[in-house]
């Protein structure tokens, strides 16, 4: 099991920027892969970015250029710096972890944090 606790969302004016954290505990080695995630209303959850435990990142066209995933394996905490923010990248966004077993993918969530992006 993982758990995960975002923070850092909150209101910011179109330009600005914002980083969110996401701190996990439970079985932190067992993971293989973090990222974040977002959903605005009436669309369905897309990925952000995404960092394996390799350090390979990957990134959402949308955000490419205005976002920077980054993680502190000592803090095991996860990050998403958010650069020149849009309005339309107001949405809920979730922190991810993924376990990858023979049998299947595991994921785990956090509880999500708002970001809205507005003048």
């Amino acid at each position: 099991q993982v758990q995960l606790v975002e923070s850092g969302g909150g209101l910011v004016q179109p330009g600005g920027s914002l980083r969110l954290s996401c701190a996990a505990s439970g079985s932190i080695f067992s993971i293989n892969a973090m990222g974040w995630y977002r959903q605005a209303p009436g669309n369905q959850r897309e990925l952000v970015a995404t960092i394996t435990s390799g350090g390979d990142t990957n990134y959402a066209d949308s955000v490419k250029g205005r976002f920077t995933i980054s993680r502190d394996n000592v803090k095991n905490t996860l990050y998403l710096q958010m650069n020149s923010l849009k309005p339309e990248d107001t949405a809920v966004y979730y922190c991810n972890a993924a376990i990858f077993r023979p049998e299947r993918r595991y994921d785990y969530w956090g509880q999500g944090t708002q970001v809205t992006v507005s003048s």
